[in-house]
């Protein structure tokens, strides 16, 4: 490679931008890209308490359009005296990049950097556009980044035909996964009102208990489906169950319960909520609940695109990449609304982990898979 990713991931390390803050990580991107010949735009949203900084950047005007999609963010390194060095420190030893982001994914941004850089030193005049929606609100809160920045990006004409988001979705070795979809994830919140009585007159009370076991039973009897082409089954969990009761002979007035359903491209959250509603009202329960989506389950089916992200992965580290929908959410479910997205990065053995690290040679090699990545899709 001409161009070394690693400068470039201890330089952003070096920037402590634990989310909301960016403390200067979006401007090393910006001064990367801007002599590349990119336009750059920085779109800050947010209250004033929690503002944040995001910047889409963009070369060419035409299509097709390729999106680089990733965050500058990173979560607290937490017990510092925890970490053999300061985890801003972008410490180099044996071989390895050690600092909070350097997995996750500070290391992953630099390596599509160096591969852009190289890219188009040998392709100055390629086809088409090459854009990066770099949020500083991936790894808390999710609401002012890359939801917000896909919105800008449709009222000002500037949807990609595909994006690749660069999370660390390898497994054991560099490029044997890709991620073409997520589940979705529904979380419910479950109020059930009875009425309160002695344990020993159940004549008198209404054990809300009982109506909201009897409600539960049968979505954990059977699983919800069998699963699909590219997904496992569904999976409904009680994450949380109480009464507040701390008498042994009083049947309490309320029962509460929190789920949680992780589900797949069977389903919609809709209908999940329309399922919970119809359990509850067969077990006569009187209730309130309240739902939310952290985002629907969604599947980038096998094509050109992805047949080429599988070339070039193949190209780059020899591994043939499995296509994988595991895992839980990640920003890939707010593009997915908008145009074709899939996830490929580095090996995700170390995100949020003290000692958060990455290999200098698996840095270099990812900015090789990016490159080519980018001829499959351009040219």
């Amino acid at each position: 490679m001409a161009t070394d990713p690693l400068p470039i991931a201890q330089a952003l390390i070096r920037c402590p931008s634990v989310t909301p803050a960016d403390a200067g990580a979006l401007d090393v991107v910006q001064r990367l890209l801007e002599p590349l010949g990119f336009g750059c735009e920085r779109l800050v949203f947010g209250p004033d308490d929690y503002r944040v900084d995001n910047l889409f950047a963009r070369r060419g005007s035409g299509g097709p359009h390729f999106c680089y999609c990733g965050h500058t963010d990173v979560v607290p390194p937490g017990d510092l005296a925890a970490w053999s060095d300061d985890p801003f420190a972008a410490v180099v030893r044996d071989g390895v990049l050690y600092g909070r982001g350097a997995c996750d994914m500070k290391g992953g941004v630099a390596a599509f950097i160096a591969g852009l850089t190289d890219y188009l030193a040998a392709k100055p005049d390629h086809r088409g556009s090459i854009s990066l929606l770099i949020t500083g609100d991936e790894e808390a809160r999710s609401v002012d980044g890359t939801a917000r920045v896909l919105e800008w990006m449709q009222q000002n004409g500037q949807i990609p035909d595909m994006a690749l988001v660069g999370e660390p979705t390898s497994r054991r070795v560099l490029g044997d996964t890709i991620k073409i979809g997520r589940r979705g994830s529904l979380t419910a919140w479950v109020n059930v009102h009875g009425k309160q009585g002695h344990s020993a007159y159940p004549a008198g009370a209404d054990n809300p208990i009982h109506r909201l076991v009897a409600a539960l039973a049968p979505l954990l009897a059977a699983p919800l489906d069998n699963g699909s082409e590219f997904f496992p089954p569904t999976t409904l969990q009680v994450t949380g169950l109480d009464v507040g009761n701390t008498t042994s002979n009083v049947i309490p007035a309320a029962a509460r319960a929190m789920i949680n359903i992780r589900f797949n491209d069977l389903h919609s959250s809709a209908a999940l909520t329309e399922r919970l509603h119809a359990a509850l009202k067969a077990a006569g329960c009187r209730y309130e609940m309240r739902t939310e989506c952290s985002g629907e389950s969604f599947v980038t089916q096998p094509g050109p695109f992805v047949d080429g992200l599988s070339r070039a992965i193949t190209r780059a580290t020899g591994e043939v990449p499995k296509l994988d929908t595991g895992g839980g959410t990640s920003d890939a479910r707010f593009i997915a609304r908008y145009c074709p997205v899939a996830e490929f990065g580095a090996v995700g053995e170390t995100p949020h982990q003290v000692n958060e690290r990455a290999s200098v040679e698996e840095l270099r090699r990812l900015a090789d898979a990016y490159r080519m990545i980018l001829e499959e899709a351009l040219g």
